[in-house]
This record gives C-alpha cells, sequence and structure tokens, in this order.
C-alpha cells in the first residue's frame, strides 16, 4: 500500500533498530504485524505478532532492516500515528502516538476514539 498524507504512519530509527533486533532472532523473512483490536481498558488495543506472510493491502513500513506491517483496517485507527521505542523508569516498550486516540489508559496499550 502506498502511504498518503491521509494513511501516513511513522516509525522512529529507535522502533526500526529494536524491531530489526528482534527479527534476528526470527526465521528469515520475519516481519511485526502491528493491529488494532477491540478490547483493552479503553475500548482499542495494539496487538504486536511476528508473520511471515504480507497480504496485499497491507501497508509496509521498512526501515533499518525492520519490516512493520499494518493491514488496511488497523491503518483507519492509526492514520497519522509515529511508532517509537522508549526506555524510562517502567521498562522498555513499544509505545504509539496516535493522534486519533481521544482517550488512552494508564499502561499505553489501549485507546478509544
Amino acid at each position: 500500500m502506498t502511504q498518503t498524507p491521509e494513511n501516513t504512519v511513522g516509525l522512529t530509527d529507535k522502533a526500526a533498530q529494536r524491531v530489526a533486533k528482534i527479527l534476528e532472532t526470527e526465521a528469515d523473512g520475519s516481519m511485526l504485524r502491528i493491529s488494532v483490536e477491540g478490547g483493552g481498558c479503553s475500548g482499542f488495543q495494539y496487538k504486536y505478532d511476528i508473520v511471515k506472510e504480507q497480504e496485499d493491502d497491507d501497508l509496509v513500513l521498512a526501515k533499518l532492516g525492520a519490516t512493520v506491517l499494518i493491514d488496511s483496517i488497523s491503518l483507519q485507527y492509526m492514520a497519522g500515528s509515529e511508532i517509537d521505542f522508549v526506555t524510562d523508569l517502567m521498562g522498555q516498550s513499544f509505545q504509539i502516538s496516535n493522534p486519533q486516540a481521544a482517550a488512552g489508559c494508564g499502561c499505553g496499550t489501549s485507546f478509544s476514539i
């Protein structure tokens, strides 16, 4: 899927480096799929899976040896977001800064629109 201003999702260098490091331990051709599912304490939650297959309608983010896939349905909820990897007092985690999220939970893994 081609990125347009309406469906752009950013991937920071830190996030790409972390994904690449994770994928080093997986089978060749593995990719990280990020999707949005119903659930979580705020209504929607992000799901992370290691996959080998890419779908025709996936948005593909390739950077610094990492490949991240986002399906077209999830992209509706993630457009304009930026995926980052942070280290703070709570530990290390992927964080998605989503401008569409009207509210989020304290742990940062679920959101509402």
